[in-house]
């Protein structure tokens, strides 16, 4: 089974990836782990996109089966039919915005408050997350999502709400078992 789990960025698509993998023994990959290159600060070096397809077709390809966390809507269309499902989670911006904010500081520390260059690469990242709902940022936006999951070959389970983890585990659960 390939599942893949998309959202906005601190929609919790991660956390529940990681859950899914431990209570399905299968392999979880990051998209954030192959879109972007090791660097430091983390997240400013973008990875070629015929690599970072590369990487991931042959990981997944390699595992023979795995669970994908992250949005890769725009990396080829070869995604669009890679999946046995999809999950797409949806929060209110408000508490999406709260748990980026809480998940940076946790990450980072003060260094985002202090560091000048860190300061403004942390605010140029909550303006592009909270700019999803509306369609302001570039890239991953809700509108977006929305039109490439009309377009995907396999089932997709929409996980609307502020869900405990263990809630959306049962939701995927319960789909994937009733449809095999």
């Amino acid at each position: 089974m390939k599942l893949l789990i998309m959202g906005a960025s601190g929609a919790g698509s991660t956390t529940l990836g990681k859950a899914l993998s431990e209570r399905l023994h299968i392999p979880y990959f990051d998209t954030d782990q192959y879109f972007w290159l090791p660097s430091e600060p983390p997240f400013t070096v973008r990875r070629l996109p015929e690599e970072r397809n590369a990487l991931l077709q042959a990981d997944l390809d390699a595992a023979g089966h795995g669970i994908v966390g992250g949005s890769l809507i725009n990396w080829s269309k070869y995604w669009a039919s890679a999946f046995d499902y999809i999950v797409f989670l949806y929060l209110p911006n408000h508490i999406r915005m709260e748990r980026l904010q809480q998940r940076e500081f946790e990450r980072y520390g003060t260094v985002i408050l202090n560091d000048p260059e860190r300061k403004k690469q942390h605010a140029a990242f909550l303006e592009w997350a909270n700019g999803y709902d509306d369609n302001t940022t570039h890239g991953r936006t809700l509108a977006a999502q929305e039109k490439w999951l009309q377009q995907v070959s396999c089932p997709v389970i929409e996980i609307r709400g502020n869900y405990a983890l263990s809630e959306k585990i049962t939701m995927v659960l319960q789909t994937i078992t009733a449809g095999n």
